[in-house]
């Protein structure tokens, strides 16, 4: 395995609180030593000046489509989007078909990610078996296979009874109950926030009281059980205050936002653009900017992608009928980058709501930079200047509804397990 030296980058490691100008030299898929004038001697030399060096970015939220979906995305290609992102680890979510609620799906993801993965990869169990909220998963026995999390996402577990009993089944394994915040009563047949936007367009409006209100019974419940807790995708401003509150009391739970709730509201929606058509839906211009607040003051922990993607089929179609969900590997760093010019966060903090605010979350053995650990590693430019062309994207599908935007900010070089996965 060839030595590599990265030489003379900003080097940024939030969990081990690093934030400096250095080498960093990788040896056998290890960090074998980070420091000054590091010798380059049988080494592979990178430069890095004038770029920052990261550990590799974490997205603890991804739909790869596999197994059964696969003429959407597969974990070859999701994976190869995840590093051109600058990602070298990705969990993914267990609504596939079959759902992965089982050791023989879970097994089979694991299997296919070491054969054919540009990352690593971490399976999320399903709380429920075949997502149909009725009777629990055997979450020990997939706990014992390399499971990290159990989630219904895309469902929310509406019986409150079961979703206790979960969050008592999991807490002995350790595993991190991932909640989809949603009252699906509450949300009826709506399509988009509801709003003004909503009501000009003559279309059915979501209200963030669905979001709030099974938010507020899911940290009520984890407070109950002592179990660990973690709300995905919060896109309203009363469940980020709802999060805020309960970190207060000391309740177990984390949260995570996906870039285009920071980044955009429910005036994406005009022109009936399906592209803009997600769950949960994009907000009002207070709820996004009440996730920000939650970023800026840590409430947030995680920066997640959601990554969603869809046949164009799916998407080029009546609003009413589109699937729910945007591709968001490739974009979520320039995004997140944005919040740093923006002024919300400093660039460590974005760093580490990359890194290691979300390997925390779920428990993962990734995010660091240390002598010893991994040689996962991200390389970025932030003042690169680049256009999104859905149709270059390396994911199979080019849903994003930021196609034709100009961003700034890339991973010009993903390395995992100390082997060049990406190179700009």
């Amino acid at each position: 395995m060839a030595k590599i030296l990265i030489k003379g980058g900003r080097v940024i490691s939030p969990a081990q609180k690093l934030d400096k100008t250095c080498d960093v030299l990788i040896e056998k898929g290890k960090i074998a030593a980070i420091g000054k004038g590091l010798d380059d001697k049988g080494a592979k030399v990178i430069d890095a000046a004038g770029k920052i060096v990261t550990p590799g970015l974490v997205d603890i939220h991804v739909h790869l489509r596999d197994p059964g979906l696969e003429y959407k995305e597969d974990i070859a290609s999701g994976t190869l989007s995840a590093v051109t992102g600058g990602f070298t680890s990705v969990a993914c979510m267990p609504n596939t078909q079959p759902v992965n609620d089982n050791q023989t799906v879970t097994s089979y993801i694991l299997n296919k990610a070491a054969q054919e993965g540009h990352c690593r990869v971490f399976p999320i169990a399903s709380i429920t078996k075949g997502l149909k909220g009725e009777s629990l998963t055997g979450m020990g026995e997939l706990k014992e296979l390399g499971v990290t999390a159990v989630s219904d996402d895309g469902k929310p577990v509406s019986n409150p009874q079961l979703m206790r009993r979960a969050m008592e089944y999991a807490k002995p394994f350790g595993l991190t109950i991932v909640s989809h915040a949603e009252d699906l009563d509450l949300v009826d047949s709506g399509v988009m926030n509801e709003g003004p936007v909503s009501t000009e367009l003559g279309l059915k409006g979501i209200t963030w009281v669905s979001e709030d209100s099974a938010t507020a019974r899911e940290v009520m419940l984890a407070e109950c059980t002592g179990a660990n807790l973690h709300v995905a995708h919060v896109s309203t401003k009363g469940s980020i205050d709802i999060v805020r509150q309960a970190k207060k009391r000391g309740v177990s739970v984390t949260c995570e936002v996906a870039p285009h709730h920071f980044t955009l509201t429910d005036e994406a929606v005009r022109g009936y653009k399906t592209n803009a058509k997600m769950n949960p839906p994009l907000r009002s211009a207070e709820d996004m900017e009440a996730v920000r607040q939650g970023i800026s003051d840590g409430t947030v922990d995680a920066i997640a992608t959601d990554h969603a993607p869809h046949h164009i089929d799916e998407k080029n179609v009546e609003f009413n009928i589109a699937m729910n969900g945007i591709v968001g590997l490739e974009t979520a760093l320039p995004l997140s980058l944005q919040l740093v010019e923006d002024g919300v966060i400093d660039l460590p903090k974005a760093i580490a709501l990359l890194t290691s605010g979300p390997a925390a979350a779920l428990n993962l053995p990734v995010g660091q930079l240390e002598e010893g650990s991994d040689a996962d590693i991200a390389i970025i430019d932030t003042e690169l200047e680049w256009t999104v062309d859905a149709q270059k994207l390396a994911s199979k599908s080019k849903n994003t509804p930021f196609d034709g935007w100009k961003m700034k900010g890339a991973a010009v070089c993903t390395i995992v397990a100390g082997k060049i996965a990406y190179q700009r």
